[in-house]
């Protein structure tokens, strides 16, 4: 199979870069940044001077942008997929999209005799480099079935949740929690610390009690080192809750931890924080009460 990829950043490269060593597709890549192509280029893909040349007799061509806007500029921009496309190919968006946005995009293609399948992943870079990864898959199922092979070269969770825009839902639920939880461990990090607890004790026991979490884990873990180098962005994740929060306002479903725990991220944000990672939230409740978990 023929596979086309564009966005080859921090969790775009490794997904392609697996594509590359785990499988024999033939994989044509596309992205802004010159290095970030090399690493797939030196393991046997094939870099490309544009998207048109991505689309080019690609079976499957897959985009991982940052952003919703930078999806829809990809997609049905001047010289973007939609514009050099073809009808048969199949389109595949990984990024963290809006449900809108992806149904926008959707009925373009359609139109255009284009399947889509909205296809965000969750488990980070770490996941993403060892290929264990969650794929979240929205669209029809035949297209979904036709595509298994490449989706499961780079992961090993894919789910087909359903229509199109199913698999979008999907992330934003997952990601919600993730942040509510991360939110609710600084919160409980911060009063034990204060109130006099060995942190690393209260580590202990939480991560062997109810109050454990993977968002637990990996907060508390940051909170010892001092480390918040980003993993994974806290602006990214300000946007991800963002889709979320307004995904609630279109249905009508009250949001009251996810509206808390984005005025915490929205903190963190101001403090200029954005490019650490999303656990620098701690940072906030840090900096107020003059004091570090880290011992």
């Amino acid at each position: 199979m023929k596979v086309g990829f564009i966005g080859v950043g921090n969790m775009g490269g490794p997904m392609c870069r697996n594509i590359v060593k785990r499988s024999n597709h033939q994989v044509t890549v596309f992205d802004l940044n010159a290095a970030a192509v090399k690493t797939c280029t030196d393991l046997g893909a094939t870099a490309a001077k544009s998207i048109a040349e991505v689309t080019k007799g690609a079976d499957v061509v897959m985009t991982s942008l940052p952003m919703p806007k930078d999806v829809e500029a990809v997609t049905l921009g001047d010289n973007g997929i939609l514009a050099t496309i073809n009808k048969g190919q199949t389109y595949i968006d990984l990024s963290t999209n809006a449900p809108s946005m992806v149904k926008k995009i959707g009925a373009a293609m359609a139109a255009k005799g284009i399947a889509m399948l909205d296809a965000p992943v969750s488990g980070g870079t770490v996941g993403a480099e060892a290929a264990t990864i969650a794929i979240m898959v929205g669209g029809d199922k035949k297209v979904f079935d036709d595509a298994l092979p490449v989706l499961q070269s780079f992961s090993a969770n894919v789910i087909h949740m359903g229509e199109l825009g199913t698999g979008t839902v999907a992330k934003l639920v997952n990601n919600m929690l993730a942040f509510c939880n991360a939110a609710a461990a600084a919160e409980g990090l911060m009063l034990g610390v204060t109130a006099g607890l060995d942190p690393k004790k209260l580590i202990q026991v939480v991560s062997s009690s109810s109050g454990n979490s993977n968002a637990f884990k990996s907060l508390s873990e940051r909170s010892l080192s001092g480390d918040f180098k980003a993993s994974f962005a806290l602006d990214l994740a300000y946007k991800d809750l963002h889709l979320a929060l307004e995904l609630g306002d279109e249905l009508g479903v009250p949001l009251p931890q996810g509206s808390s725990t984005h005025n915490l991220q929205r903190l963190a944000r101001g403090m200029k924080l954005g490019s650490s990672d999303s656990s620098s939230i701690l940072r906030v409740y840090e900096t107020a009460l003059g004091r570090t978990v880290k011992p």
